[in-house]
């Protein structure tokens, strides 16, 4: 996979400096293209495929419909999928603590809540220690949403990356993410 960015790299090089020799200066010195592009080439990417927060959006966008596809039965959200997934693993937790693990702000977490609320698969409760708080529970209906969802991840979602990356590349690739959302 590296071979084929470094190569896609080299290739945007050539290409940029055959377009610079196709570019006129206009009378403010400015340099413009000679002509309309070719539409039927592709956008060269330039210095954007080396760049790693670059690369990574664009896996992130492939990987996230994927999972769309995936559990498009169930019209769940990855942000949705995580959610239930902490309600499970995590609970009595307040929904501060749950969209502080997941980094998603305030208003955007109360509208997903919302959501979830809406379709039956969570409930807020008023935490009997501070009543400002609530603390979130997941439902039967949650539950065996949350059942479906982690089988068709698994066996479909996850099978793909892991057909993609193969076991030790997974492995590298999971514990390289990791580093960087715990260190950087």
């Amino acid at each position: 996979m590296a071979d084929s960015v470094k190569n896609q790299a080299a290739s945007s090089q050539a290409k940029s400096s055959q377009a610079k020799s196709s570019q006129v200066k206009t009378s403010q010195g400015s340099k413009e293209p000679a002509g309309p592009a070719d539409e039927t080439q592709a956008v060269r990417l330039g210095e954007l495929s080396d760049l790693l927060g670059y690369v990574l959006k664009r896996a992130q966008l492939k990987v996230f419909e994927d999972f769309l596809h995936c559990v498009a039965p169930l019209q769940l959200t990855p942000a949705q999928f995580s959610v239930l997934l902490l309600l499970d693993n995590n609970p009595g937790r307040n929904q501060t603590e749950i969209a502080n693990t997941l980094g998603i702000l305030r208003p955007n977490f109360v509208s997903l809540l919302d959501s979830l609320e809406s379709r039956g698969f969570c409930t807020r409760v008023r935490s009997p220690h501070d009543r400002r708080s609530h603390i979130l529970v997941l439902t039967e209906k949650g539950r065996g949403v949350l059942a479906r969802a982690k089988k068709l991840v698994v066996s479909k979602h996850e099978a793909r990356l892991n057909e993609l990356l193969g076991p030790d590349g997974r492995d590298t690739l999971l514990a390289m993410l990791t580093k960087i959302a715990r260190e950087f």
